[in-house]
């Protein structure tokens, strides 16, 4: 919840920004409908950022990694018997 409040504080301050910079003729209206485009690309850029840190940052944890080893045998397993074919292992 609160990374969805700070999304929202985000957006709330660069729409302000962006109607202000739109009343006060600051940016040549030429480029300020452009505005929008940016923050979403840039948006998208962190999103891709932010995935990229979690994947590098990524813990290994074997005990896991045993637990859901298991449970696709067990869930193979219950597919053979519903007759589905699983695969050749």
């Amino acid at each position: 919840m609160k990374h969805v409040l700070k999304l929202l504080s985000l957006l709330v301050v660069i729409s302000a920004l962006w109607i202000g910079l739109l009343q006060a003729s600051i940016i040549p209206q030429s480029h300020t409908w452009l505005l929008p485009i940016y923050f979403i690309v840039s948006l998208g850029c962190y999103g891709l950022l932010m995935v990229g840190v979690g994947l590098m940052r990524f813990p290994t944890c074997p005990e896991e990694a045993l637990l859901l080893q298991q449970d696709i045998a067990e869930a193979k397993d219950f597919l053979k018997q519903k007759g589905v074919d699983v695969g050749s292992d």
